[in-house]
């Protein structure tokens, strides 16, 4: 396949910068607007532009991991973010959180936790889908 120059050479440049914009989205979003599925979709966008120019042993080996280990590991994540408050006696998926806020972070709590997992969850499913449209037969 013949890629256009043009477009290989932004994608390069582009890509780091849409994961570092997707990571501040997925900051901002327990106090502001965005989050995890936001960031997620933002991440798995740098990805799929990529696929485009490349081939997809190229983004396997970019994205390091599996998207079904993804999924897996953003499922346990958001489960665990959710059943955490059951060991204080509290109902399901009741937030919970950490005092003294973190720098740049602001505060921490389960709802965050959480995020983090849809994150990951909604990377590897729509990585997952782009891979399975993109491999050739």
């Amino acid at each position: 396949m013949q890629f256009s120059v043009i477009l290989s050479t932004a994608i390069r440049y582009m890509l780091p910068l849409m994961l570092i914009f997707s990571v501040f989205i997925l900051l901002r979003g327990h106090n502001e607007p965005g989050g995890g599925f936001i960031g997620g979709l933002v991440a798995a966008a740098a990805f799929a532009l990529y696929s485009f120019t490349s081939n997809l042993d190229e983004v396997r080996r970019a994205l390091r991991v599996e998207p079904r280990t993804l999924i897996g590991s953003g499922l346990l994540v958001a489960v665990s973010s959710a059943s955490l408050s059951l060991f204080f006696g509290l109902p399901f998926m009741t937030g919970l959180w950490y005092d003294e806020p973190l720098p740049v972070i602001g505060k921490v709590g389960t709802p965050f936790i959480f995020d983090v997992g849809v994150y990951l969850v909604v990377i590897g499913v729509t990585l997952l889908i782009v891979f399975s449209l993109t491999e050739e037969e």
